[in-house]
């Protein structure tokens, strides 16, 4: 019977997706598991180099690009083990990595965990976080400035923070294991999220049904491009603002028109700029 499914959406990332099914293929984990790729309607030839490449794996071939959060829920439904592993495909599986971050899920009875995050040149990342707010987004801001600043003071601080195992409100989708059961109760992915923001609005949903989210550093996966947060002072991209403005309509609905006049100032000044 199989354990684990394990969703990868993919939208023209093929050599990313390559390197990641080759490293669930080179050293796959124990349990008895199942790999699906939900494709965006990708132009790059990727559901033909899976298919021709990696024979084992389930290809679901959209006719359209539905998004990130309906991508991973058309994945969901399709399969059925008690767990659900959702991951990026510009992600890159150690051995054993998944098996600890099953182990640590079991062994504190969490709903959801994610790993240590780090990138190609093994700088972690910081991959999960408090419920966003303006003032938790600010402290964000400023976590993942810190992960990106070379001072050797700020990388202890960082390495500190990501290799202590806790309970968090959110782990980021770029790899996030969860009980099946408790994703039906919560619904699944809300789909009003294109692209960003879906997987802290995900486990927000599974945390008001009692759940709890573990950010599992036992467990480590590499990001090789990782996206950076919304709140790491990088450009936003339209996607995000209008994801960021359908979260806080959501969750924060008395902010939510601050938030729009915000990024209509912003938006003038980056085309004054």
């Amino acid at each position: 019977m199989t354990a684990l499914d394990i969703i990868i959406v993919n939208y023209n990332t093929v050599e990313d997706l390559r390197a990641c099914l080759r490293s669930l293929h080179t050293s796959p984990p124990a349990r008895p598991h199942h790999v699906c790729v939900v494709d965006n309607a990708s132009a790059d030839g990727s559901v033909a180099a899976v298919r021709s490449e990696f024979p084992g794996v389930e290809v679901v071939a959209l006719d359209a690009n539905v998004g990130f959060a309906a991508a991973n829920n058309i994945g969901i439904r399709r399969t059925s083990a008690p767990l659900v592993l959702l991951l990026n495909s510009d992600t890159v599986v150690p051995a054993g990595a998944l098996d600890t971050l099953i182990d640590r899920l079991d062994a504190t009875r969490a709903t959801a965990a994610g790993p240590r995050l780090v990138d190609a040149h093994g700088r972690p990342e910081i991959s999960w976080g408090p419920m966003l707010s303006p003032l938790a987004e600010a402290g964000q801001a400023c976590r993942v400035r810190l992960a990106r600043t070379p001072r050797p003071w700020a990388q202890r601080l960082v390495a500190r923070w990501t290799t202590r195992e806790r309970w968090v409100d959110w782990v980021t989708g770029a790899c996030l294991l969860v009980r099946r059961s408790a994703a039906l109760d919560a619904g699944l992915l809300d789909e009003r999220y294109f692209m960003y923001e879906e997987d802290v609005d995900f486990c927000a949903a599974l945390r008001a049904r009692g759940g709890r989210i573990l950010f599992a550093p036992a467990a480590q996966v590499v990001h090789r491009r990782g996206r950076s947060f919304a709140v790491a002072g990088t450009r936003p991209s339209p996607l995000y603002d209008r994801s960021h403005m359908a979260f806080y309509k959501k969750h924060h609905p008395l902010w939510a028109p601050i938030l729009r006049v915000w990024l209509r100032l912003r938006r003038r000044g980056d085309e004054a700029g």
